[in-house]
């Protein structure tokens, strides 16, 4: 029975592997692998075109990209992490950095106003961009500690301005004593007593 089973066994098989069915579902399957297969070389051919800039290796790349599976992964290991349209992206704003810091253009710190070296107020917002010096009056810097110009040493204590907490502390001590500033009436308020 064992040989006459084999043999039953050995033609159903035989029928299976020949019939319609089986052969139009190897033929998808080896059509679907082909596409695949030549799918993922055309992706590394696009990927390392778009990557490196030398021919020869965009074409070693698509050859790799042919070898089925492992073409690819190797490829996907090896890549440069940049585009190139990245790279020139970034030396383009490397360079547009680079011109805007050798540019270096004077501002007034307060309304941005271009000045000049020479100013020692800004002509729009009077803010005081420089000291004289006290001898020559040439415009000097804040961290100079002597003229360049007239050899003169620069005081080092800034100019006095008076105690400027000395109002809000009288006006503090004013209130806590009851005897604070007094209110001004609103202009509406001084109107009609008027009339």
């Amino acid at each position: 029975m064992t040989g006459q089973g084999f043999i039953v066994m050995s033609a159903s098989l035989h029928d299976i592997f020949h019939s319609t069915i089986f052969m139009v579902v190897r033929n998808v399957t080896l059509f679907v692998v082909a596409v695949f297969w030549l799918g993922a070389a055309y992706w590394t051919h696009r990927d390392a075109r778009r990557r490196l800039d030398d021919s020869w290796l965009v074409s070693t790349a698509t050859l790799l990209g042919l070898v089925p599976l492992v073409g690819p992964l190797v490829y996907l290991l090896f890549r440069p992490p940049e585009t190139l349209a990245d790279v020139r992206a970034r030396e383009v704003e490397l360079q547009a950095l680079e011109a805007r810091l050798e540019q270096r253009l004077l501002q007034c710190p307060v309304c941005r106003t271009e000045t000049e070296p020479a100013f020692l107020i800004c002509p729009v917002c009077t803010t005081r961009l420089k000291e004289p010096c006290g001898t020559c009056g040439a415009p000097l810097e804040r961290l100079w500690q002597a003229c360049p110009y007239c050899r003169t040493a620069v005081s080092a204590a800034p100019p006095a301005l008076g105690d400027l907490d000395a109002p809000l502390t009288a006006e503090a001590a004013g209130a806590r004593n009851g005897a604070g500033p007094k209110a001004k009436p609103p202009a509406r308020a001084a109107k009609r007593a008027r009339a």
